[in-house]
């Protein structure tokens, strides 16, 4: 993993060790406090991306049996594909007197039936290998790359969700709306091998096209608000769950809406069903839930808060 990166207010950086302490819930992967536009992000789509895998027969014969047992309990379950996170690099160009960083994302493909048999397999574990190199920490995972955004309301409050009991991971938890790029939503799905140079280069721009367009879409289906009322996102950085090692990209943007308005949105949103009641709250109350807050978002509110940090600075 490439990360030549300039350790400057607002530029991307690798977090402070601090923030990745083995005690927190979360590993801060990168921080781009100040955001980055869909013209600093781009992706690598690619096979090589793709998860291993595991050398153990019966470890990876579990990934079937967990996701057919589960089928049987939720009938409804359905077996998507999703974009498996491999990992980043960061490339910094002179432009005139100002430094431009550019993010690339580094992804293969997976399905939720993979995700349900290796990251929320309970000897989820046992598929991490000893290396300090990400990539192959996590070669054996499905690692899907969610994503959520933290949303301001025009009085500068912050829009949270209470999942609904109903949901495959951490039903009744506080969390950001949000939810995945989709490979289907860019076209994909599967591997086009021996395409072309040029077409390889327009998919790999549709998918980091997908990034920012997805983040709208979970928004807008999630409470309920028109796409018109929300600012550009702005991706703030990559968070992962220590349990289950789940990642997901984080983003700003900001509301026109008040929370009062935002309130009668979320009753007639789209996924409402997803979570069971809408709360906007101030950076302090947020912070008393912290311990109800899925590792991931948790990770997601520390970006915040550094970028509330380097806009201070600036």
């Amino acid at each position: 993993m490439t990360r030549s990166v300039e350790h400057m207010a607002g530029m991307p950086q690798v977090p402070p060790a601090e923030l990745n302490d083995p005690s927190i819930p979360y590993e801060l992967l990168f921080s781009c406090p100040l955001g980055l536009s869909p013209s600093q992000v781009f992706v690598d789509f690619d096979g090589s991306y793709d998860r291993i895998p595991h050398p153990d027969i019966d470890l990876e014969n579990s990934v079937s049996e967990i996701w057919d047992a589960r089928v049987q309990k939720h009938t409804s379950l359905y077996n998507g594909k999703k974009f498996r996170y491999a990992g980043y690099s960061v490339q910094n160009e002179i432009s005139g007197t100002r430094c431009i960083s550019l993010v690339t994302f580094h992804l293969g493909l997976t399905d939720y039936r993979t995700f349900v048999g290796t990251n929320l397999n309970p000897l989820w574990e046992m598929y991490l290998v000893p290396s300090e190199d990400d990539s192959i920490h996590c070669q054996h995972t499905s690692s899907p790359l969610g994503n959520g955004a933290v949303v301001e309301t025009s009085e500068k409050r912050l829009v949270i969700l209470r999942r609904s009991n109903n949901v495959g991971e951490f039903p009744g938890h506080f969390v950001f709306p949000g939810g995945h790029p989709e490979p289907e939503e860019a076209g994909i799905t599967s591997h086009q091998n021996g395409e072309p140079l040029k077409n390889s280069g327009s998919i790999n721009m549709t998918i980091s096209k997908e990034m920012f367009d997805s983040i709208i879409r979970e928004v807008v289906e999630e409470i309920g608000v028109p796409a018109s009322s929300l600012s550009n996102p702005q991706f703030i950085g990559i968070s992962r769950r220590r349990l289950n090692v789940r990642p997901a990209a984080f983003f700003f943007m900001k509301c026109s809406l008040s929370a009062e308005e935002i309130q009668k949105c979320y009753s007639t949103a789209q996924d409402g069903f997803e979570s069971t009641q809408l709360y906007t709250m101030t950076l302090i109350e947020l912070e008393k839930l912290a311990d109800k807050m899925p590792g991931c978002h948790l990770g997601g509110f520390a970006l915040y808060k550094l970028m509330l940090e380097a806009c201070k600075d600036a």
